[in-house]
């Protein structure tokens, strides 16, 4: 976090400290939910989640619920990221970087296609 050295900068962190938070708790038909256990953060489910919350906030996204819970229980396969969209069937990526998050938020949230590598397999 940069040392802030004015009101107005302060001013500025809050406003996106609270734009990120919007995006986290805004209600929505699209449901993004990210294992944050100790193995999922152990494999890199931080960096993960912020990927989502920065593509969605760049991307200019709504309607979209960002949670985290904690473990999911497949732990060879953290980061463990879920995806609801509407009501159609869950879908688990397991293994998600940063980068197939992105993968995944360009692919499935915005153009609705499953990205059948990433998925955990049943």
């Amino acid at each position: 976090m940069p040392i802030v050295k004015s009101l107005e900068e302060l001013r500025r962190v809050r406003d996106e400290a609270r734009q990120k938070r919007a995006a986290k708790t805004a209600e929505g038909q699209i449901q993004i939910i990210v294992g944050m256990g100790t193995p999922g953060i152990a494999a890199g489910a931080r960096e993960t989640v912020k990927a989502i919350l920065d593509y969605i906030e760049q991307a200019g996204l709504t309607g979209i619920v960002v949670r985290q819970t904690g473990n999911i229980g497949l732990d060879s396969w953290e980061p463990i990221v879920q995806v609801q969209v509407g009501a159609a069937a869950l879908v688990a990526y397991g293994k998600v970087t940063a980068a197939v998050a992105r993968e995944i938020m360009r692919r499935h949230i915005q153009g609705g296609q499953v990205a059948a590598e990433y998925v955990i397999p049943r």
